[in-house]
């Protein structure tokens, strides 16, 4: 890991992931959810993403921004991470790289963060974006809705945050409450953690993956792959998924209250990947 720092001062690190080969084309910059880490885009497969970015002869950067796991916890919000982390994270990258110019591969809350400081101008030298699951305009099931505009408010309030991995180690006895709910609830598998992740962030059982696609090795691996969410991003998505897009809490300097309402700062080019079957909190329509 290669550590920086934000432009507000806070520790972040980035994987500089590299083949048997030299790369033959520039830097890509790979950014992942909420309440992960770097390493979710390398489970233990024959073959991963990264792999496949690697062979096609990219020079692979993963970033750690503040909602890692990696990274000590704190509360964030995506304007932070909009504002401070990923032009921060793009700087690193240009300078270690000598490049001018990089693209990037954005997940979940990642994506969400990222194409906030994209389109605010703040990351210029971005050519590329593929936004995966969700990007500008939040749309999510009516279950969905519930939870995080009823059910969130009422955890927020003797919560700081939430952790899918209290599905295995509970902390303290509020989060043995909710876990112990979560048990009683959710009964699609034996992995705790994957039950946590459903009831943190989605509906469905499981929310975020379909267990046909996933082998008993990795099934297991995800235990490690969740933690800490603050209950301060859950409460900024309630106000996104109410407006019907992305909004700024207003804290950040630099960062328009819409994201919508004006032409994107950006000449970059972008993709946008959201399957039928995303139920998360956010799948981009």
């Amino acid at each position: 890991m290669r550590p920086f720092t934000a432009r507000d001062g806070r520790p972040l690190t980035v994987v500089h992931v590299q083949g048997r080969h030299p790369p033959t084309r520039g830097p890509v910059l790979v950014v992942h959810g909420a309440g992960v880490r770097a390493e979710l885009f390398r489970p233990p497969l024959p073959r991963t993403f990264v792999d496949a970015l690697i062979d096609a002869g990219w020079d692979v950067w993963l970033l750690n921004w503040r909602a890692s796991i990696d990274l000590d916890p704190m509360p964030w919000t995506l304007d932070q991470a909009a504002a401070h982390d990923h032009p921060a994270a793009v700087e690193h990258v240009l300078a270690a790289t000598g490049a001018d110019r990089l693209k990037a591969v954005v997940h979940c809350q990642g994506s969400t963060s990222f194409v906030m400081a994209a389109v605010a101008g703040l990351l210029p030298q971005v050519d590329t974006v593929v936004s995966n699951a969700v990007s500008l305009h939040p749309v999510v099931p009516a279950v969905s809705r519930f939870k995080i505009s009823k059910v969130a408010p009422v955890v927020g309030r003797v919560l700081p945050h939430i952790s899918p991995a209290w599905g295995d180690r509970p902390e303290g006895f509020a989060a043995r409450c909710v876990a112990g709910f979560v048990r009683a609830t959710h009964r699609e598998c034996r992995n705790g953690v994957c039950r946590m992740v459903s009831f943190t962030y989605g509906s469905g059982r499981p929310a975020l993956w379909s267990h046909a696609n996933l082998d008993e090795p990795t099934h297991d691996w995800i235990r490690g792959e969740f933690a800490e969410v603050p209950m301060t991003f859950f409460a900024q998505m309630d106000a996104c998924v109410r407006a019907g897009h992305l909004v700024a809490t207003g804290e950040v300097e630099g960062l328009p209250p819409s994201f919508t309402d004006r032409a994107p700062r950006t000449d970059a080019r972008f993709a946008l990947f959201a399957g039928e079957d995303n139920r998360c909190f956010l799948a981009e329509s």
